[in-house]
């Protein structure tokens, strides 16, 4: 991690400038990004860590507890509110049996709401990784849940390591 960060921020000429590429790096590496990480980068820059601190608690991007495999981010700014985004809030806490926060047991999900996600012409939205989902219903939800479950078991099937015969 610390040659990627120190590669990274080479191409900056403030080292505060380098801190959000670090973090990236940091959190594609562990999957998250808990106090000792948080300083560890602070560290590798030569920057104070409540900056690091900052930047990693402020920006819906960035983690500091463990996500599940799935990170749903159901927009509840004005324009989804008003196209009902607190009813799926609702149906969403009750499909996954977890409130907004948390993270099923399986780790396969965790639900959050986030200030806006810049996609007032297709809400209510919801982020999930890197895709945009809008223009959604309780149904759509329901689809997608669907969807993500089958994509898990089926990365997981790939996963499996075939067993050798006779056992």
């Amino acid at each position: 991690m610390r040659e990627k960060i120190e590669e990274a921020a080479a191409r900056y000429p403030d080292q505060r400038s380098a801190i959000m590429p670090a973090l990236l790096i940091a959190q594609q590496e562990h999957g998250h990004l808990p106090g000792p990480i948080l300083e560890e980068v602070a560290d590798i820059l030569g920057v104070e860590r409540i900056w690091v601190y900052e930047l990693a608690t402020f920006y819906t991007l960035f983690h500091t507890e463990p996500i599940g495999m799935f990170h749903l981010q159901l927009c509840d700014n004005v324009s989804c509110m008003l196209c009902g985004s607190e009813d799926l809030l609702k149906h969403l806490e009750t499909a996954l049996g977890i409130k907004k926060g948390e993270t099923t047991p399986d780790l396969m999900f965790t639900l959050s709401t986030v200030e806006c996600l810049g996609a007032c012409e297709m809400a209510p939205v919801m982020q999930v990784g890197d895709d945009y989902h809008g223009d959604l219903d309780i149904g759509r939800i329901d689809t997608l849940l669907s969807r993500l479950r089958a994509d898990a078991a089926s990365n997981a099937a790939d996963d499996a390591v075939p067993a050798l015969p006779g056992e």
